[in-house]
């Protein structure tokens, strides 16, 4: 067969395992452009974009995962209700309490003043916890859970609402939790009979 020696080559080589996207195709004559999305780019060929620089520039520098403070410290849990209560493990093992654990709900053989910690968890910073070796008993601080203070979960003895006293659903709820508490064995001490006990003790 003979060979037409008579057609122009082609000046426009298509890159080597890029096929078209349209009817020119990418090439070495043809680039990908900055309007280009990434949905009009085929086979790995990426849309070339504008660099953005940061608005700000820090002091300092701050590596990849750094942190930057703020100068004036973060007061947490502001203008919300809060009670301290004596907490004492009854149990042989110790236990650990996380930072958003519904208080009333923790392990059955902490003693305390259950009814006082409805709907409030340890006042202390996120992700920390506070642990309690066997026997040992500390006084923490609780404050009111904020959002929709709905509590789930946990050991099952509320999933309701914890909220505000004026709701018709507040006073059922807890109702329901204290009699649970009651039935699946949970320690609970007031105040008053907690710190009687503490003085007969030390004396």
């Amino acid at each position: 067969m003979a060979t037409d020696n008579t057609k122009k080559p082609a000046t426009d080589q298509q890159a080597p395992g890029n096929p078209p996207v349209n009817i020119d195709g990418y090439s070495k004559q043809n680039p990908p452009k900055s309007v280009d999305t990434p949905t009009e780019v085929y086979n790995g060929v990426p849309p070339i974009y504008t660099p953005v620089t940061p608005g700000f520039k820090p002091k300092d520098y701050v590596p990849v995962g750094g942190v930057i403070l703020a100068s004036d410290p973060i007061e947490y849990n502001t203008n919300r209700y809060t009670v301290r209560l004596k907490v004492r493990n009854t149990g042989d093992r110790p236990v650990q309490i996380g930072s958003h654990f519904h208080f009333f709900e923790v392990n059955r053989y902490m003693e305390f003043d259950r009814k006082k910690a409805f709907g409030c968890h340890l006042n202390i910073p996120a992700t920390t916890a506070i642990r309690f070796e066997p026997g040992e008993e500390k006084e923490v601080e609780l404050v009111s859970y904020g959002g929709k203070q709905r509590i789930w979960g946990f050991n099952d003895l509320v999933n309701g609402y914890t909220g505000g006293q004026d709701t018709p659903t507040y006073y059922p709820v807890k109702m329901k939790a204290f009699r649970k508490m009651n039935e699946y064995g949970f320690k609970d001490v007031s105040e008053d009979e907690a710190d009687a006990e503490f003085t007969t003790k030390e004396s």
